[in-house]
């Protein structure tokens, strides 16, 4: 038996359907890459570090010289729009070398950010599948990344099939340092 479902006279049924799209980034993308950081550290990270060493490492990975430098080396930049908003980007490289100096076929997700208020749409995990995507196409064995060991999306990441390696605590000047774990998804 069907069942038919009633509505009072003259309502209509909306149906909104987002569209996620993920393009390449370019250098002209520098403002936005940096907007957005901007407007994602401070609650990935406000409880974390402080807001000097986040001001410190948003000038330090985020100005235009520092992207410029990024893309010049070959880091891929690729951004979110939902319903042709933007709303996060991520970046991936090739890394011949891990961090001890060894040779490796890896690439690495070297940023993955997404405005606060994008999350739960699903932006995070397509960022994330073109970053395994753009690796795997390149042949490379394996996807790794470094998350600060307080940071939410070490959680995310686990779900998503990479594996913690390695912790580290590595100093970035100022007085500052960045205490993260390794993580790999191998292919």
């Amino acid at each position: 038996m069907h069942s038919k479902m009633s509505l009072p006279k003259g309502t209509h049924l909306i149906f909104v359907m987002n569209q996620l799209t993920i393009r390449p980034a370019t250098l002209e993308d520098r403002t936005l890459i940096r907007s957005i950081s901007e407007r994602t550290w401070p609650s990935t990270y406000g409880h974390i570090i402080s807001k000097e060493q986040i001001d410190f490492m948003l000038d330090w990975m985020y100005s235009d010289e520092s992207l410029a430098g990024q893309f010049e080396k070959g880091h891929q930049f690729f951004i979110a729009q939902l319903n042709g908003s933007e709303i996060g980007f991520c970046s991936v490289s090739a890394e011949p070398l891990d961090e001890t100096g060894n040779i490796q076929n890896a690439y690495k997700l070297n940023k993955l950010y997404v405005l606060p208020a994008a999350h739960g749409t699903g932006s995070g995990k397509a960022l994330l599948n073109k970053a395994i995507e753009v690796a795997k196409k390149a042949n490379a064995d394996a996807l790794f990344l470094q998350v600060n060991k307080h940071n939410n999306a070490y959680s995310f990441y686990l779900k998503n099939g990479f594996e913690k390696e390695s912790e580290f605590k590595f100093d970035i000047g100022n007085g500052f340092y960045m205490d993260d774990y390794v993580m790999r998804l191998s292919f």
